[in-house]
């Protein structure tokens, strides 16, 4: 069984219902997290529209709040998910806010790292990211 993921009459994923179970979850915890709708509708008799409108402005939300942490832990546990959400958003279509500015949750000393890493260079960071989602976009079905 699988489930889809459309934008109007486009479908941008198809997967199997336990990974959609999964990307649901991690879905709701990001609109938590940075008080936001995703766009990500209700899943009903197996299908999901995405709002192109909500989901471009939780796509940047979502990348600036990856960009600008600066705890290795949370990169590492939000970095797939980050991904998956850039190719949907390369699926729709959506320019993405590469160089946005902070943001603006208001966490940014809430999650400090001790000893805190350095900084990643921002272009090395958006690469590394690019080709992740790269290597995602195989593997996820339409």
């Amino acid at each position: 069984m699988s489930q889809y993921y459309d934008m109007g009459d486009q479908t941008l994923w198809n997967p199997s219902n336990g990974v959609s179970r999964l990307f649901l979850r991690q879905v709701a915890l990001y609109e938590a997290e940075l008080a936001l709708s995703s766009g990500v509708g209700p899943m009903d008799a197996d299908e999901c529209q995405i709002d192109p409108s909500d989901f471009t402005a939780f796509v940047d939300a979502l990348l600036a709040r990856h960009r600008n942490t600066g705890h290795g832990v949370m990169i590492a546990l939000s970095e797939g998910f980050v991904a998956t959400v850039l190719v949907l958003a390369q699926r729709a279509g959506i320019e993405v806010g590469w160089k946005a500015g902070k943001c603006t949750t208001g966490d940014d000393f809430r999650d400090v790292q001790v000893p805190a890493p350095p900084a990643p260079d921002q272009e090395v960071w958006a690469a590394a990211l690019r080709q992740k989602a790269r290597e995602l976009d195989r593997f996820m079905v339409r």
